[in-house]
């Protein structure tokens, strides 16, 4: 990808470590400890309900960032619903596939990872949403809650929900079509996807906080994606209010 003012902001805004700051190595040894072994297996989810739950008005009213969260797993299809609703297919027409938020120029530049650490049935780890399967690849098996809550400036609530979703953006789905001002797309994209997600979770009898404070390259080190082409913009805790 061509560099451009727009992959500046991008690298000139994250937050960084220093290098040699308390607890900085320990965590890099920590990551490296737990993803030795990239897994690569996919899980269909259960098919998502696209016909009931609560009305919408209820669900934008009912909405608060929760941070504190009981220790209690959320099911499987609880999780489907809410990757549905924030990425799911809802029109195909040949190879050409919309989704349920909306997108510039409908090239959909955001990638969902699940941090799964208490959902039924599915083994802890990082797992990557697949919308047009309505699957989950997991990627690396573990218990990656601690990790993921110091890389997110120590927001211990995050080590405490079910699940955390982490939303990358693929730089060049967007810049190829719209150069620099595609950046701004990423991030409005974004902000689509987490608020469905939210109200998804809230309607399901959940709670989640959306969270923009953390150490980018920590948060993309832990997926395994390169910065130079994709990067985590925004985090969501999701799990059983208190």
């Amino acid at each position: 990808m061509k560099e451009g003012i727009g992959h500046q902001f991008q690298m000139e805004t994250k937050y960084q470590r220093e290098p040699y700051s308390p607890g900085a190595v320990e965590g890099q040894q920590k990551r490296e400890k737990l993803k030795e072994k990239l897994v690569d297996k996919s899980w269909p989810l259960p098919p998502p309900d696209r016909e009931d739950g609560w009305p919408l008005f209820k669900a934008i009213n009912s909405r608060r960032s929760v941070r504190e969260f009981r220790k209690k797993p959320v099911s499987l299809a609880a999780l489907s619903q809410i990757l549905w609703a924030a990425q799911g297919i809802t029109l195909k027409a040949g190879d050409f596939s919309l989704r349920t938020a909306p997108s510039a120029g409908a090239l959909y530049p955001i990638d969902i990872y699940v941090c799964a650490q208490a959902v039924e049935t599915l083994n802890p780890g990082l797992y990557h949403f697949l919308p047009a399967a309505q699957a989950l690849r997991m990627r690396y098996e573990g218990d990656f809650s601690q990790l993921l809550a110091d890389a997110a400036l120590n927001q211990d609530f995050l080590a405490e929900a079910s699940l955390v979703l982490v939303l990358t953006a693929v730089f060049e789905r967007t810049t190829w079509k719209y150069g620099a001002r595609g950046f701004r797309y990423l991030y409005l994209d974004a902000g689509h996807i987490a608020q469905n997600a939210a109200l998804a979770a809230v309607s399901l009898g959940l709670g989640s906080c959306p969270v923009a404070a953390f150490f980018d390259d920590e948060i993309n080190a832990l997926l395994g994606v390169n910065p130079a082409r994709e990067s985590a913009v925004y985090l969501l805790a999701v799990g059983w209010p208190r």
